[in-house]
């Protein structure tokens, strides 16, 4: 009897071990075989949220699209409205960078080779004159050069019979006077007839342009007979140009050679350059004193053309003040943003303002100099990203 009770405590021992057994296999395979995707499947959402959205006040936009949406940046310097000194400037040739072409002598204008706004090469014949005065000049070139040639062969003739001793020596010392003196009168003759550019028969003068350029102003007209020194034409190159700004007495005194400016161009770009003089004395009708600004490229400027110009004085203090055009300054959800230039758009950055002046801001805070910031243009960011958050 109790050999029958053990023998079913055993098989009851042996069945629930059993049960645990299969239990634990039935576990270990589900974890063994389940799959491992299910975390990562639940985080790539996030992930291409982020993706698609990027940072919070952030607007993907690559450099071609910016442009094409006349978006212009700047480069953030330091210094605030008190640094910098506010100009209405002109661009101007430089003195090389123009020439007037007048008359060397009276005449008739007989032929016009080069019209308004035409490339002409520096010594390149512009017009043609007809002039007594050529002839004249001709005719003393010539003159000069056949007592030149009298002058050398009586040279030669008294120098073989002063050898010979032949002849004083005082007729020798003669001849030789009167040689230098017809070559002086050849070499002036010759200079009055290139300075006049008369042409090898004696009729016409050569009107030609000093400078490589275009020819910006021409005055002349056929046929017409003009007095020596009327002007003509004259001639500009557009590489050759300089910024005069128009400054107050107390300002000039603050700039010095060498300063830095910034060039405002028309549809809000920018430029660099570098203050080369001021004028000592003042414009007798603005009583304004002249800055005389070299730029740093040309690009998009014109002879003539009006800019205002931003100069930064040297001993002027930097502080830690920010200026920006207004426009570079956006209001959105109630604070104060400027959109930053990065790799892959322009990210919305709070700042902190104060005064204005002149088109211009103060970042007071929430900038740092050496950034890019979006001027022109950054009203289209900012709707850019209203309508990115309200996507999102």
């Amino acid at each position: 009897m109790e050999f029958a009770e053990n023998r079913k405590a055993l098989i009851a021992t042996v069945a629930a071990g059993a049960l645990v057994l299969a239990g634990g296999g039935i576990m270990l395979g589900r974890t063994l075989l389940a799959p491992d995707a299910a975390p990562t499947e639940a985080a790539a959402p996030d992930e291409k949220a982020e993706e698609n959205h990027g940072p919070e006040g952030f607007v993907e936009m690559d450099s071609a699209r910016a442009q094409g949406a006349g978006i212009v940046t700047e480069t953030v310097q330091s210094g605030g409205l008190g640094s910098e000194i506010l100009a209405q400037g002109v661009v101007a040739a430089t003195p090389e960078g123009e020439a007037v072409l007048t008359a060397r002598a009276d005449g008739a204008i007989t032929a016009i080779n080069r019209r308004l706004g035409d490339y002409v090469q520096a010594g390149q014949s512009i017009a043609t004159m007809e002039s007594r005065d050529a002839a004249s000049i001709a005719s003393e070139r010539s003159t000069a050069q056949a007592k030149l040639a009298l002058a050398r062969s009586t040279y030669a003739r008294e120098k073989r019979l002063f050898d010979a001793r032949v002849t004083a020596r005082q007729d020798l010392e003669g001849a030789q006077a009167a040689l230098a003196e017809a070559e002086a009168e050849a070499r002036r003759s010759q200079s009055a007839a290139a300075a006049s550019k008369v042409s090898g028969d004696g009729r016409t003068l050569a009107v030609v342009s000093l400078i490589s350029g275009r020819v910006t102003k021409a005055d002349a007209k056929l046929g017409s007979y003009v007095l020596a020194g009327t002007e003509l034409f004259r001639v500009s190159n557009p590489n050759l140009i300089q910024i005069n700004a128009s400054v107050l007495p107390a300002d000039a005194r603050r700039i010095q050679p060498g300063d830095t400016a910034v060039i405002e161009l028309l549809g809000g770009e920018t430029s660099n350059a570098v203050v080369r003089s001021t004028t000592p004395s003042l414009d007798p009708e603005s009583k304004s004193a002249t800055v005389v600004l070299q730029p740093q490229g040309v690009g998009g400027l014109t002879q003539g053309q009006g800019l205002r110009v931003r100069i930064t004085p040297s001993g002027a203090a930097a502080g830690s003040a920010i200026a920006l055009p207004e426009e570079a300054v956006q209001s959105f959800e109630g604070r104060d943003v400027v959109f930053v230039r990065t790799a892959k758009g322009f990210q919305a950055t709070n700042v902190v303002t104060g005064k204005r002046g002149g088109g211009r801001i103060e970042i007071i805070d929430g900038l740092k100099p050496g950034a890019v910031v979006a001027t022109k243009g950054a009203f289209l960011l900012k709707a850019e990203l209203g309508k990115g958050e309200a996507e999102h």
